[in-house]
């Protein structure tokens, strides 16, 4: 014990380390479809560890938190305001709604049962899945003007209320997405996901788990150019524009490669090579003559580039549309072979409408993808490393922008270094969108701001909660799981009909896409997928989901500023 009791004084960060790694091996155990998750497990660890007593700095607590609540509104910040458009107004009303409705049933609750701030904070933070309220309302109760000893107890309540209402938390969307909603509404969520795809995907055909259409497929053949051959006398643009979805590459003459030009005209016993679409590729030999095999001396060198739109002329239209109206001299040579929006891959349908910030990845020639990036955005290439003028810009204004006090009811209020590192995030990761010079953050390192910076506060919260945490999980931990069911389950029972009947979401998969983004619930947007089969929830949910992130966030000062009641 003397040896511990050495190690924590010397070197409490090896503390917080072993709780990092405890927490997320426990967090990796599953029971049917729930997983508790790496953060979960950190806090339930760190409270257990922390029994032991252990002195941590409040500020390592502080500054991990900015810089994931800054990477979360970093991410974010391209679809929240792509969000903020009359296209997707219902999406955002419903999202806002289930908020409000959460941080509705979260007062209710404090008033009935006479909660005090901190546990108010760890209900609504556990209830409604949102760790960020965790550091956002601990961040409140740190300035409010009580003795140190009523604030320690304040973030200890929010860390148990987190830690005991968090599992069902996270269950109760998958019960809701899964089993009550589809039999309360009689939806068969895998049909209608089947019906959504093809109106998406302008009725071609769904494809079960596993499978792929190889006809959507990018592929290569050369052709021998007969002398009857529609080709002959057709310049290589006339060809694309022929084919469509194809393009040539190469001509070689003589066996010889000719330098490729747009006004390049075709010749009988040329052998053309061409890149496109497989299904166009079978049928390109009725428009040039018989296939051959690619001469030794031709390699055909093509390039996977991710650019993100930033153009403001793309946004809101279709991939249909922009294939009808783009003419062929802009767009040959060129394959879509997927779209990310934060994130997450959308599914490629004719109906699928792009917005900035959204990545494609692109197949073609360096010079043809060169032109086009032009028209597009950049190249995500380009920013592979950190622009830290912008990163610690941001920092600093957020800390600024959480020195701002506004009353609430009278209540003076500051959202705190969260919640103005959260709007910073948004508007630097929404510069980035827009003008890709400025504010370079690669996803990678965002990824690692944001869970690392998540992991190290959790744990720290847990340890810091300590034996006061088991006091308060014995007087209240029942009471704490029922208000958290209620928490749970009363914004989704309220809020999916009126999403349906009020705001007119009738598709059945784009109103559990809304209700679960609104909730911030991976886990039950992971439950719609896999009953869904396909990636039809995906767009719905990526709007609710970046506009629930803010809002939810920022309840947790205003839980603090509006309820008046200390520990006792």
């Amino acid at each position: 014990m003397q040896f511990i009791d050495e190690i924590l004084k010397e070197a409490p960060l090896v503390v917080i380390f072993i709780t990092v790694a405890v927490g997320f091996f426990i967090g990796k155990f599953t029971v049917g479809r729930f997983v508790l998750g790496g953060i979960a497990g950190t806090l339930i660890a760190g409270v257990v560890i922390g029994q032991i007593g252990v002195d941590i700095d409040p500020g390592i607590k502080n500054i991990f938190f900015a810089l994931f609540i800054y990477a979360v509104g970093y991410q974010g910040g391209p679809q929240f305001f792509n969000a903020l458009n009359p296209r997707t107004l219902n999406q955002l009303a419903s999202a806002f709604v289930m908020t409000l409705v959460g941080l509705g049933c979260v007062l209710a609750a404090a008033l009935l049962f006479d909660l005090d701030r901190g546990t108010a904070a760890g209900l609504a933070a556990g209830g409604l899945t949102q760790s960020a309220i965790i550091g956002t309302a601990g961040d409140a109760v740190a300035r409010l003007d009580v003795s140190p000893d009523l604030i320690k107890q304040m973030q200890t309540n929010i860390a148990v209320g987190y830690a005991v209402c968090y599992i069902f938390g996270s269950l109760g969307p998958i019960i809701m997405v899964t089993w009550f909603w589809p039999s309360i509404m009689k939806w068969d969520i895998r049909q209608e996901a089947v019906k959504l795809s093809k109106v998406m995907s302008g009725g071609r055909p769904e494809l079960d788990p596993g499978q792929f259409n190889m006809a959507s497929r990018v592929g290569a053949r050369f052709y021998h150019v007969d002398k009857s051959s529609k080709a002959v006398g057709q310049t290589a643009l006339d060809v694309d524009r022929a084919l469509d979805l194809a393009s040539v590459e190469a001509i070689v003459r003589g066996g010889e490669v000719v330098p490729l030009a747009d006004d390049l005209p075709i010749q009988a016993d040329d052998i053309v090579a061409i890149t496109g679409r497989v299904e166009v590729l079978q049928t390109a030999g009725e428009y040039f003559g018989h296939e051959v095999v690619a001469p030794a001396d031709v390699d055909l060198i093509e390039e996977e580039r991710r650019v993100v739109i930033t153009n403001r002329k793309i946004n809101g239209h279709t991939l249909q549309q922009i294939h009808d109206h783009v003419d062929i001299s802009d767009r040959r040579g060129i394959f879509l072979a997927g779209v990310n929006r934060t994130g997450a891959p959308m599914p490629l349908y004719p109906n699928l409408a792009l917005h900035t910030g959204d990545e494609l990845l692109l197949i073609g020639r360096t010079k043809d993808l060169d032109r086009v990036q032009a028209q597009i955005g950049y190249k995500i290439s380009a920013a592979r490393v950190t622009d830290f003028v912008f990163f610690g810009l941001g920092m600093a204004i957020g800390f600024l922008i959480g020195l701002i006090e506004f009353r609430v009811f009278g209540v003076p209020v500051t959202i705190g270094s969260g919640g103005g590192c959260l709007l910073s995030g948004l508007f630097f990761g929404w510069l980035r969108s827009v003008h890709p010079a400025f504010a370079a953050l690669p996803l990678g390192a965002s990824n690692y701001l944001r869970d690392f910076g998540l992991a190290v506060f959790v744990g720290v919260v847990g340890l810091s909660a300590g034996p006061a945490a088991l006091t308060t999980l014995e007087t209240q931990g029942l009471t704490l799981f029922l208000l958290g069911v209620g928490v749970t389950l009363i914004p989704m029972l309220i809020v999916l009909p009126f999403s349906y009947y009020v705001l007119r979401i009738r598709n059945p998969i784009e109103a559990l896409g809304c209700m679960v983004g609104g909730r911030s619930a991976n886990p039950g947007f992971a439950a719609l997928l896999d009953k869904a089969g396909n990636a039809t929830p995906v767009v719905s949910f990526t709007v609710t989901y970046a506009v629930a992130n803010v809002f939810l966030t920022l309840w947790g000062p205003l839980i603090i500023g509006i309820i008046s009641k200390n520990p006792s």
